[in-house]
């Protein structure tokens, strides 16, 4: 992978947990420097961006301090992915990432092809978000 792909994802990370750029700007950088999906591992505290040849990058994540619950609900993911899109008072991604884990989400991938984010627990349970159109 090019240094230029590389500095996009880790821009994009830091722009995530910095706030200084919203979830759409995010996908939309990506996609223009030619990423197709990327995946966030909580268990492991990575992000890894993919490209279409299979090539990847992985960079470190804050871990999140509280270990991902076992059950998988639903419900508060989605609530969680409701104040992320609605940006609500106080919102920030390093809040919706310790909600999410809270809620048994061991991670989540982001595909710009499929223009969807599997979200995904430790049993395989999973809830579907798809891009708004």
């Amino acid at each position: 992978m090019n240094d230029d792909a590389i500095a996009t994802a880790t821009e994009c990370l830091n722009a995530a947990e910095s706030g200084s750029m919203t979830f759409p700007q995010i996908v939309g950088r990506l996609i223009k420097a030619g990423f197709e999906s990327y995946e966030i591992n909580f268990r492991r505290a990575t992000a890894t961006y993919f490209v279409p040849d299979g090539d990847c990058v992985e960079l470190p994540i804050p871990p999140i301090e509280q270990p991902v619950s076992a059950q998988f609900d639903s419900a508060s993911v989605q609530a969680a992915i409701k104040e992320a899109q609605q940006l609500v008072p106080g919102y920030t991604y390093r809040g919706f990432c310790e909600k999410v884990t809270k809620a048994g989400c061991a991670g989540y991938l982001v595909s710009f092809l499929g223009r969807r984010v599997l979200y995904v627990g430790r049993t395989g349970e999973t809830h579907t978000e798809y891009f708004p159109n």
